[in-house]
């Protein structure tokens, strides 16, 4: 039996990657790694422009959530 990882655990972007080739006027290959367990060739919904963090802007980290009295 293969197990696979739940969708809802996912992350939803990963790192930026470059365009392989244009298999399609909606498809793409992507160039990744062989630790990322997904195809290579994915549709253009599924692609976002990468923007680096504007200059100036801080990157803060997520305050954490308590629970009960206990930090998460």
């Amino acid at each position: 039996m293969i197990r696979r990882r739940s969708k809802k655990l996912t992350e939803h972007y990963i790192e930026p990657y470059k365009i392989k080739k244009i298999v399609f006027l909606n498809t793409i290959e992507l160039e990744l790694p062989n630790t990322i367990k997904i195809h290579l060739v994915v549709n253009v919904s599924k692609i976002r422009m990468y923007s680096n963090q504007v200059s100036g802007q801080r990157a803060e980290a997520p305050k954490p959530v308590i629970i009960k009295g206990e930090e998460e």
